[in-house]
């Protein structure tokens, strides 16, 4: 849905609601000028200030949208949209929901996290299936998902404090795990080069990545204390061992407790947006 007639869309649902401008501004944290500006269609609002302010009206954004304006939506917009590319304390309604989604997925991938390194372990030294192959690919396709969602939650935090750096190496993280986890997928039937040769370099690249990302989150010592800082020197550590290659599986074990400290990071975020929108609130 297009201005005018999502500022008029807005404006119903808010009256329906039996709000004011005023209080609509004090359940979404956006200003009150912005809200006038866009009922009254004077601005187009980015996607994600839709959702905030559709949020705090418990309304579902699909039913304000149609699918021509889906389909005619830029791909790079969706892709940031979905990515959390743009997140902002100012959007906490939204914002909370998906750090939410982030965490939790954070803990899901740390589970699945076990069984796939136990198949990925028996495939490489015996070159056989410990949970068949059905069951190795709904593994991969799970680990695939929830690290999508838990990283989400970092992009998030990389928005939310101006941290580009963690941005950045979070959706490239997103990339190169999508390209792996497809290869091994599609390795168990086709093999188009040596999966030993590439589990190699995979390990190299994600090494120096990995630096990379632990610099980043020590960057977050400020606005979240302690735990980022040693999220980050974990990470650096685990990267320092997939580099070598020899000792990358020393990597994944020293990798484990840094999964966890992110997790609480992105918990810890989410309760810093729902105090600062209570204290917004209350002002």
């Amino acid at each position: 849905m297009k201005q005018p007639e999502l500022g008029k869309k807005i404006s119903e649902l808010r009256k329906a609601k039996g709000l004011t401008q005023e209080e609509l501004v004090e359940k979404c944290n956006i200003s009150v000028r912005t809200i006038q500006r866009i009922e009254t269609g004077e601005v187009t609002p980015r996607m994600y200030t839709i959702k905030t302010i559709l949020a705090a009206l418990d309304y579902n954004l699909d039913a304000v949208s149609n699918a021509s304006d889906e389909l005619n939506a830029p791909l790079l917009a969706k892709v940031k949209d979905f990515m959390l590319a743009d997140a902002d304390i100012e959007h906490s309604p939204y914002l909370v929901n998906q750090l939410n989604v982030a965490w939790v997925a954070g803990v899901i991938y740390f589970i699945i996290g076990f069984f796939e390194a136990a198949a990925e372990y028996t495939r490489f030294t015996t070159d056989e299936m410990i949970f068949g192959n059905t069951a190795y690919v709904v593994i991969k396709v799970l680990a695939l998902v929830s690290y999508v969602f838990f990283i989400r939650g970092l992009i998030a935090i990389g928005g939310i404090f101006e941290n580009y750096l963690l941005k950045i190496t979070s959706m490239v993280l997103i990339g190169a795990t999508f390209l792996m986890i497809g290869y091994d997928i599609v390795s168990i039937f086709y093999h188009p080069i040596e999966r030993e040769a590439l589990l190699l370099s995979a390990s190299v690249t994600f090494g120096f990545i990995g630096i990379i990302f632990g610099v980043a989150l020590r960057r977050l010592e400020p606005s979240l204390g302690r735990v980022a800082e040693f999220a980050g020197i974990i990470e650096i550590m685990a990267a320092c061992f997939f580099v070598t290659m020899i000792f990358a599986f020393m990597g994944l074990i020293v990798q484990t407790p840094a999964v966890l400290l992110e997790i609480i990071l992105i918990y810890k975020t989410m309760e810093i947006v729902k105090a600062k929108r209570t204290v917004n609130t209350l002002a």
